[in-house]
């Protein structure tokens, strides 16, 4: 097996070491998004929710253009009008930020890396083969994520594996180790567990208490839990009660060793990351005053 060596992440200008946790800020291109409800849908809006999202401590702005979920169809042409040209708007505002594209359509993937796109987010689990391609031709990173071999924007039914985390661990490894094949380079990928993408809620629990496990491949370790159902089952909560759920489990995966955190609210995700390093010596206190002074 191919792995990372759980040294540096490299995304366009930026490096990101081996200790420190990031933060991906979610801006969605979306009339119909589940958290937001189309507030970032308007080009100005968006705009500015990228520049709270690097201000709040966003090291990543992940663009996208489609709701996960079942909903209006959105073929590629109207993806491409949500996305392309906002990319490189982004950049041209923000030269430094790192840009990643949540997509699983090579055509789209193509457009966003002429734009300024610097990580293509492939959260279906190379559902176009094609994708990998696109991200190796314009050096960009790219997202290896396990949906469970669903359709895009499909939920599971009854969906059952001998082992979750052995399935999870077999396939980004393998999508991981494919993009490295094409070209891609290793210091440019990410793993991502794919809660509740081809899971039911158990299945999403039991990978959030196994990150180790994916962390123990060497490849540098995403996840995206922000306000998922399966942790709105846990507590039994609509979407507007979720956040104190998915900052348990951002702190609990951070622990053990994940590195990228997609997240809605990035302000008190980037609080409880530095809390996180903190605690366990990767970073210093912002102050010292108690017993000192």
């Amino acid at each position: 097996m191919q792995t990372s060596d759980g040294g540096p992440v490299r995304f366009g200008s930026r490096t990101f070491g081996p200790a420190e946790l990031v933060v991906m800020a979610i801006i969605n291109r979306t009339p119909d998004s589940f958290f937001d409800r189309g507030a970032t849908y308007g080009d100005a809006e968006a705009l500015d929710a990228v520049g709270r999202a690097i201000e709040d401590g966003a090291g990543i702005v992940d663009i996208g253009g489609v709701k996960a979920g079942p909903g209006a169809e959105v073929d590629a042409a109207e993806e491409l009008r949500r996305v392309a040209g906002f990319v490189g708007r982004v950049r041209a505002r923000h030269p430094d930020v790192v840009i990643s594209v949540d997509t699983w359509r090579a055509e789209v993937g193509r457009a966003v890396a002429t734009e300024g796109a610097d990580i293509l987010n492939d959260a279906w689990g190379g559902v176009d083969p094609d994708l990998a391609t696109v991200a190796a031709e314009y050096q960009l990173g790219i997202v290896c994520t396990h949906a469970g071999g669903v359709v895009p924007r499909t939920r599971p039914h009854r969906r059952t594996y001998d082992d979750v985390v052995a399935d999870i661990v077999t396939t980004t490894t393998g999508l991981a180790e494919r993009a490295v094949a094409l070209g891609v380079r290793p210091d440019a990928v990410l793993i991502d567990p794919g809660h509740d993408f081809g899971k039911n809620s158990r299945h999403s629990m039991e990978a959030t208490r196994r990150t180790g496990d994916l962390v123990a491949t060497g490849w540098p370790v995403l996840v995206a839990l922000s306000n998922k159902d399966f942790l709105g089952e846990t507590l039994d909560a609509g979407v507007d009660g979720r956040l104190e759920a998915t900052l348990a489990a951002t702190a609990v995966t951070a622990w053990l060793g994940a590195r990228f955190f997609r997240a809605h609210q990035v302000a008190v995700t980037r609080r409880v990351l530095n809390t996180v390093a903190t605690i366990r010596g990767d970073r210093d206190l912002a102050v010292a005053r108690r017993g000192v002074v």
